[in-house]
């Protein structure tokens, strides 16, 4: 019977992927919801790069992507939940949409659960840990947009990890709720302040942050890098790797041509 070719490619296809993508261990992704999570898991563990991936979940769901599993959050602090394993481990913060039934069964982080989340992937053999933390354009102190921002993070970074990579990205802003009429027009008014906040601060596409952290996490090195949002927005508009290399490897000879 003769051999198809296309089939004898797909066999090896199957047999040396999982090969390949063992060397990068295992992946935890906290806050797979909304659309930057939702990226996050396509192209981190859909592409295989690792050789396991879990999300946290608070609900049973059906695994849809091969190589996906789901790690069940009990409702008790995290301090007590049970361990697991993992190598890398990535935390959005990114609210579900409610027209997504799957993202409503995941579980989210939410700020304040930083500090405690980060000592329960460490005690999980996390190593590296990338953190992508929206924030109100415009609102960042340029004093803190690429260091620390706040003790939660510096209590991250003092958990011993290997390397920390926070990346901060503009979001667009929330909707706000008014009491009354009144409130709804000092809105209204203050709104115009939305056009001064220079364009290097504007939200960049989910797809983008998410190539951006999948970058930094094949060639950061030991210690920890803050993206600041200007970063993240000139990563977006050309030449990715470049300003990734600039960012993370400042000192690195540049690639021959």
């Amino acid at each position: 019977m003769p051999l198809d070719p296309l089939q004898a490619l797909q066999a090896a296809n199957r047999a040396v992927r999982p090969v390949a993508a063992a060397v990068n261990g295992t992946l935890l992704i906290a806050g797979a919801t909304g659309a930057l999570g939702q990226e996050l898991l396509r192209r981190l563990a859909g592409h295989h790069r690792f050789a396991h991936a879990r999300v946290l979940a608070r609900e049973p769901i059906r695994d849809g992507l091969r190589g996906v599993e789901t790690f069940l959050c009990p409702e008790l602090p995290i301090a007590q939940w049970a361990l697991t394993s993992a190598d890398t481990a990535v935390v959005a913060f990114d609210p579900p949409r409610l027209y997504h039934d799957r993202e409503r069964a995941l579980w989210v982080p939410q700020p304040s659960d930083l500090p405690e989340l980060a000592r329960w992937l460490r005690a999980c053999g996390v190593r590296t840990l990338a953190i992508v933390q929206p924030h109100d354009q415009g609102k960042l102190p340029e004093a803190l947009k690429r260091g620390l921002a706040s003790l939660d993070e510096q209590a991250v970074v003092a958990n011993g990890f290997d390397r920390v990579i926070l990346v901060r990205s503009a979001r667009k802003p929330l909707h706000a709720k008014f009491a009354n009429p009144a409130e709804r027009l000092a809105a209204w008014m203050l709104s115009i302040a939305r056009f001064m906040v220079p364009s290097s601060e504007q939200p960049v596409r989910a797809s983008k942050v998410a190539e951006l952290v999948d970058l930094a996490l094949r060639i950061a090195p030991p210690g920890v890098h803050v993206a600041a949002p200007e970063l993240v927005w000139e990563s977006a508009q050309g030449d990715m790797q470049a300003v990734a290399r600039r960012w993370l490897q400042p000192e690195a000879p540049a690639p021959r041509p």
